[in-house]
């Protein structure tokens, strides 16, 4: 079965879970903004937070992946605000998941992200996965190991 991790990293920290992926048999697809987020680390922040509480969608790049090669989908966000990031707001709106078997994997500065876990399993009856900082904590990739 082909599996499949779509995602979007602002910090790394999709960027590293990508990476493991990839080692364990994944393709990979990033998510790619026309917008950047400020670099100044505040700044981004403040503005990642409240995109992601207003439910905001970045305009991104085309998606051009046929998600029915795939058994196993596996999206990727950071949680902003306590919510999933606007690049991967746009692109559940862009996808369709119906009958598809997907997992969501969060990445957060908590590792515990109730409210958008709580969404996800509720609107797509999905697995989510939460980690903490996996590019500072490279033990919580061991989480994936079962995917």
């Amino acid at each position: 079965m082909k599996k499949i991790f779509i995602y979007y990293s602002f910090t790394g920290n999709g960027d590293i879970v990508s990476s493991y992926l990839k080692r364990i048999g994944f393709d990979t697809y990033k998510i790619i903004t026309y917008e950047e987020l400020p670099k100044n680390r505040f700044l981004s922040i403040l503005v990642g937070g409240y995109k992601a509480m207003i439910n905001y969608k970045d305009k991104i790049d085309r998606v051009d992946i046929d998600l029915n090669k795939y058994g196993k989908i596996i999206i990727g966000s950071p949680i902003w605000n306590s919510k999933l990031s606007s690049p991967i707001n746009s692109l559940l709106d862009k996808i369709d998941l119906t009958s598809k078997n997907v997992t969501f994997v969060l990445y957060s500065g908590s590792g515990k992200e109730n409210k958008a876990t709580e969404l996800l399993k509720r609107k797509y009856n999905a697995e989510v996965i939460n980690l903490k900082e996996p590019k500072s904590n490279n033990d919580e990739l061991i989480k994936l190991d079962n995917l």
